[in-house]
């Protein structure tokens, strides 16, 4: 059964561009990762500078692996300075379909 993610990253003023430049980056090689069925980018537009993945995985051992990858260490390494809030990384369980 495939895991289903929602990821929030909130940029400081000011670091918006820097974030959205860093998280769009990690888009492609992320979507090329085993186990990733879709990974979408989106900012807020209630809210800018506030962007949320909204991903799918097969298990969640890919997401742990995901999470591991080099390309999403860098992001994270780069953006720590960038971020108002540590990034909240929820994954879901369905309750009702």
């Amino acid at each position: 059964m495939s895991i289903h993610v929602v990821a929030v990253i909130t940029a400081k003023p000011g670091s918006q561009d820097v974030v959205r430049d860093a998280l769009t980056a990690l888009v492609a090689p992320t979507r090329d990762e085993s186990g990733c069925i879709a990974y979408v980018l989106s900012e807020s537009s209630v809210a800018p500078g506030t962007f949320i993945t909204v991903e799918e995985w097969e298990g969640p051992e890919n997401l742990d692996s995901h999470l591991e990858t080099p390309h999403v260490q860098s992001a994270l390494s780069v953006l720590g300075s960038e971020l108002a809030v540590a990034p909240a990384i929820h994954p879901l369980t369905p309750i009702a379909s």
